[in-house]
């Protein structure tokens, strides 16, 4: 694994505020306000994450972004083993329900909740939902909390989109977490131009390499970031970065 890059603009560190632990693909996990955030549920079937345990991980909250096997695959199995609340958009929440889960917080695009932990809203992403079943999973989304812990943005699965402006201008995010796998999201070039729209210079990189779809030049992907003046972080599943 390369080392991580944390060199901004003015050539300092940006300052640590949080912990996130990477599990693999898009699931990562943050320490947020004394809560767990758990993102996207999928390890067992990721050969990469076969050295994470579900046992291992804890969950006082579970965000699911859409309805893509490759992003809640495990979503049941930890809600019922951490007794998590499982927040997703309104047609994931109801198909969970019908998987016996009954600690649910269905939401839906532009509203916004105050969870003991800060707020979430839910915005837009531009990709498609599907549940692993064929049937409908809504629009997919992403997510923003905010809080006194501070404010950092989940895009979920998504191309480059102009809404990135209006959450960088109605937000100061701390950290963001993007795709950069490209074929089914933004590829790392695109990742950049949403570091502008977003104004925020530091990026944890998600949703790349675990298929051949979406495998990355991590040396490009690194210098087009320093290149540019971003701060692109990708730590190895089962590391735990501050950011």
């Amino acid at each position: 694994m390369l080392p991580l890059v944390s060199l901004c603009l003015c050539g300092q560190l940006h300052p640590l505020t949080m912990k996130l632990t990477y599990f693999g693909h898009s699931c990562f996990g943050v320490e947020y306000a004394g809560k767990h955030l758990l993102f996207d549920p999928f390890i067992t079937p990721n050969e990469l994450a076969k050295a994470i345990s579900l046992d291992s991980i804890q969950a006082d909250y579970i965000l699911i972004s859409h309805g893509h096997d490759d992003h809640l695959a495990d979503a049941v199995a930890l809600a019922e083993r951490t007794g998590a609340t499982v927040v997703a958009n309104y047609e994931v929440a109801g198909w969970l329900r019908q998987k016996g889960l009954t600690n649910l917080h269905p939401m839906n695009h532009g509203g916004g909740w105050n969870f003991d932990f800060g707020r979430v809203k839910y915005v837009n992403a531009v990709h498609s939902s599907g549940l692993p079943d064929g049937s409908y999973g809504g629009n997919p989304g992403g997510f923003i909390i905010a809080g006194s812990a501070g404010e950092f943005y989940y895009a979920g699965d998504t191309a480059l989109m102009s809404d990135m402006k209006l959450f960088g201008e109605a937000h100061a995010l701390s950290f963001a977490v993007l795709p950069i796998g490209d074929n089914f999201t933004m590829g790392y070039e695109d990742a950049i131009r949403a570091t502008h729209l977003l104004k925020c210079d530091r990026v944890v990189g998600v949703h790349y390499d675990t298929f051949p779809y979406i495998r990355i030049d991590q040396h490009a992907a690194y210098g087009a970031f320093i290149a540019a003046g971003k701060s692109l972080l990708l730590p190895g599943i089962g590391e735990t970065i501050e950011v």
